[in-house]
């Protein structure tokens, strides 16, 4: 009987642990990234998360794009970002303080770390 307890009780706290954690991305985020041809692209977002769907905006310089299709798994999560010229996918890693982001664009693979803005 004990043990049923315990492991309940551990499954709620990593449940609370994990969703307080998720609730974190909301905000603003910025970065840069490096594009093959060695040029600095400057990065900003806006996550919205409601009810584990990830919504938001990605600020170009091009002008604003809806985040689209975006899922959150626990610390991982994905979404897309209409670019010129069709989609690229994101998919991240939310480290608290800080994002691991991973995005296809034009069939590059690229990869850049973001942080809270506000």
């Amino acid at each position: 009987m004990k043990k049923k307890i315990y492991t309940t009780t551990a499954f709620m706290a990593l449940f609370v642990v994990c969703f307080a954690v998720v609730a974190d991305l909301n905000g603003k985020w910025t970065g840069t990234l490096k594009l093959p041809d060695n040029s600095i692209f400057q990065l900003n977002y806006t996550f919205k998360l409601d009810s584990g769907k990830l919504t938001g905006t990605a600020h170009m310089p091009q002008g604003d794009a809806n985040i689209t299709d975006g899922m959150v798994n626990g610390n991982d999560f994905s979404f897309n970002v209409t670019v010129p010229n069709g989609n690229a996918p994101h998919t991240g890693k939310f480290y608290g303080d800080s994002i691991v982001l991973h995005i296809v664009y034009q069939g590059e693979h690229l990869k850049t770390t973001l942080t809270r803005s506000n």
